[in-house]
């Protein structure tokens, strides 16, 4: 199967974030392993059931051409190219929310010593992860984990669908010692841990790569999980999540709200607080209650 023609090449970096452009191939089927093969400007994979989408910061037509020769079971569907803040679907600069101040690594000299002095300041590069701060669950989840640390200590966390780890390292930077980060996609994983060492905090947070559902029995102190509805209605009705002290439930529209508070009802579990952003996004607080 032959590409379209190629694309003009990428204007050179700014310096402003990592990529000015990214030059993204849609493909059917997943690679076989990772393939050693890509010369140069390959930035990741992010798989999602049987689709893989290859990100370059430079036009790849002849690699993906060469790529689809070496594994003749993936199918060309589309290429694109697109400003990174458009495949971000924001430009993402240092904002505050509450006692935290994220910042892109772009924006600040990792290697100040009054980087995290003011505020609870995190290192944040998202790489291709969306999971900015941004977006209104995020920061219903910081106000809640803000919540959680001044009511109680907040020792073990375990943070499914951590995305580019952002809330792990919101635990961590209020005292959590022992944090536990999971998502399923490998890129997202692979970003989570860059963002854990950029904050240097290697030996407080673990990053793994699985199913919410394998992980929602380790023992923590407190659960957040910002996560689609389906995979939350497996972790509400698991005994992992009876054992967690806390609780934040986020990512749900009202509908699987409503649903998730209804499955609620049935366990020893109080809600403590509820946050509702725009008529559409929900997050859930609470606590188990000691029989």
């Amino acid at each position: 199967m032959r590409l379209p023609q190629a694309h003009q090449n990428s204007r050179k970096k700014t310096g402003i974030t990592p990529y000015e452009e990214l030059f993204i191939y849609y493909l059917k089927g997943r690679l076989e392993l990772f393939d050693q093969k890509f010369q140069r400007d390959f930035i990741g994979n992010w798989e999602e059931e049987n689709d893989s989408i290859l990100f370059f910061s430079r036009s790849a037509d002849q690699q993906i051409e060469k790529l689809l020769h070496r594994q003749p079971h993936l199918e060309y569907v589309d290429s694109y190219r697109m400003p990174y803040n458009q495949w971000l679907g924001e430009k993402f600069s240092t904002f505050e929310h509450g006692t935290f101040r994220i910042l892109p690594p772009w924006e600040v000299d990792a290697d100040r010593v009054d980087v995290f002095t003011d505020k609870l300041s995190i290192l944040l590069d998202p790489g291709l992860v969306f999971g900015t701060g941004t977006h209104p669950t995020t920061r219903d989840c910081l106000e809640a984990l803000e919540l959680a640390a001044d009511s109680m200590q907040i020792s073990s966390v375990l943070d499914l669908g951590t995305g580019t780890g952002l809330l792990a390292l919101a635990a961590a930077r209020l005292g959590s010692e022992r944090i536990v980060g999971v998502d399923l996609n490998l890129l997202a994983a692979k970003t989570a841990r860059r963002n854990v060492r950029l904050n240097r905090l290697e030996d407080r947070i673990v990053i793994a790569q699985g199913r919410a559902e394998d992980m929602i029995a380790y023992s923590t102190d407190l659960l957040i999980a910002n996560i689609h509805y389906d995979v939350m209605q497996n972790l509400v009705n698991s005994k992992g999540f009876l054992a967690k002290k806390r609780y934040i439930l986020s990512g749900l529209m009202r509908g699987e709200a409503k649903h998730i508070a209804n499955t609620l009802q049935r366990y020893p579990v109080k809600i403590l607080k509820q946050w509702t952003q725009d008529g559409i996004w929900h997050t859930i607080y609470g606590k188990m209650v000691q029989k």
